[in-house]
């Protein structure tokens, strides 16, 4: 008999009366799991002593998360206390988990502008080798991937860059610009108080504005150039991030990058919609109900068509919130299939993000308590990791 968190002795898991999120529909059934694939979708309730109950809750696909920067969070809990690298990702890995995330792409920084945090260095050198001396342990509860942010206005980008280019790892390469002044910081007078409100003197931002928009004319040409060229042909997705305007979309596309990654502006999305990019969206944008820098809404992108998926960013919770918030705008197994079916699908997983059979076991119960949705359990390959 299979006890109440996973698989009997025949390797074989059944999950009972619940409300199955698939593709197309929500249907109360039960889902059979064997050797870490889904092998059955049935619409009835199991009648088997080993079948675990999962009392009416909804079940959904392992959530697939393309951009979490929680593992910075973790190496860096607060400005002045560093923690241990390897302890850092467990503890990153066990919140993912939690928050029902199966497939997880590791946001690292590639390359620093002048006055940012060089603790983001330090994190992607130790992150990677963190990775490769847990990734094949089977100790992680999730699954890690690589999604390498190259800061193209670094001149250190490039040589921190080639070393990972080709890590079997990668799955998904940004091209981003922090340099103040541009994409996110556009309004210098916001990131002005931004940097205050860090606790950051009004000379030394002024030197770091002045040495980072130096520093960016010397280098973004050349280091865009150099990334684009090394992932041709790859086929590993590559993304833009920040866009701010249709002139920026536009160039991208023209070189090729497929994904819109956050953009900050109404018209930049519908740019990117009319060149046929993807739109990945953060999720704790629309938790909080609006960008905490000033940006577009989450919530006028979803209803103004301009969503294909949702990331975490710096919240691994809020990929399951922002999908049953969502449900205003859009039918609940569309909203799932943001954070599940869509981002599986742009990271180049075929094997994952919906609830069918030989797809892999990987699920997430949840249940709504006044509004919130909770995760309850999570199972990646068919066994129980949450």
């Amino acid at each position: 008999m299979a006890d109440r968190h996973g698989p009997d002795r025949s390797g074989e898991t059944i999950l009972t009366n619940a409300v199955l999120v698939l593709p197309d529909a929500l249907l109360r059934g039960t889902v059979l799991l064997r050797d870490g694939r889904i092998a059955d979708v049935q619409p009835n309730t199991s009648a088997s002593d080993g079948a675990v109950d999962v009392a009416g809750d909804y079940l959904l696909p392992g959530i697939v998360d393309l951009h979490s920067d929680n593992l910075e969070r973790q190496a860096q809990p607060r400005s002045t206390a560093r923690w241990p690298s390897r302890s850092a990702l467990v503890a990153h890995d066990a919140q993912c988990a939690a928050a029902g995330i199966t497939t997880v792409l590791d946001a690292l920084c590639v390359g620093n502008n002048p006055g940012f945090d060089e603790g983001r260095l330090r994190t992607f050198r130790e992150g990677v080798a963190d990775l490769d001396a847990m990734a094949d342990t089977g100790l992680l509860k999730a699954e890690h991937f690589l999604h390498l942010r190259c800061e193209i206005a670094a001149a250190d980008m490039l040589a921190l860059f080639e070393p990972v280019a080709k890590h079997p790892l990668v799955r998904l390469v940004s091209l981003m610009d922090h340099c103040p002044g541009f994409g996110q910081y556009a309004d210098l007078d916001r990131y002005r108080a931004l940097r205050r409100h860090e606790g950051v003197a009004d000379a030394a931002i002024e030197r770091h504005i002045a040495d980072a928009r130096a520093e960016r004319a010397r280098t973004l040409g050349a280091n865009r150039r150099a990334v684009l060229a090394r992932m041709a042909g790859r086929g590993v997705a590559l993304a833009s991030h920040d866009d701010r305007t249709a002139a920026e979309v536009a160039e991208n596309a023209a070189d090729g990058i497929r994904i819109s990654e956050f953009p900050v502006t109404m018209p930049a999305a519908e740019a990117a919609r009319a060149h046929g990019m993807q739109i990945v969206v953060g999720a704790p944008n629309m938790v909080r109900g609006g960008s905490h820098s000033g940006n577009v809404a989450a919530a006028d992108l979803l209803r103004a068509g301009a969503v294909d998926a949702f990331a975490s960013d710096y919240v691994p919770a809020s990929l399951v919130e922002a999908a049953f918030l969502s449900v205003d705008a859009i039918s609940l197994p569309q909203a799932v299939a943001l954070v599940t079916h869509r981002p599986a699908r742009l990271a180049g997983f075929a094997d994952r993000g919906r609830i069918a059979a030989g797809m892999r076991a990987d699920l997430v119960r949840v249940r709504v308590h006044e509004n919130l949705p909770l995760v309850r359990a999570v199972w990646r390959g068919g066994e129980r990791v949450a």
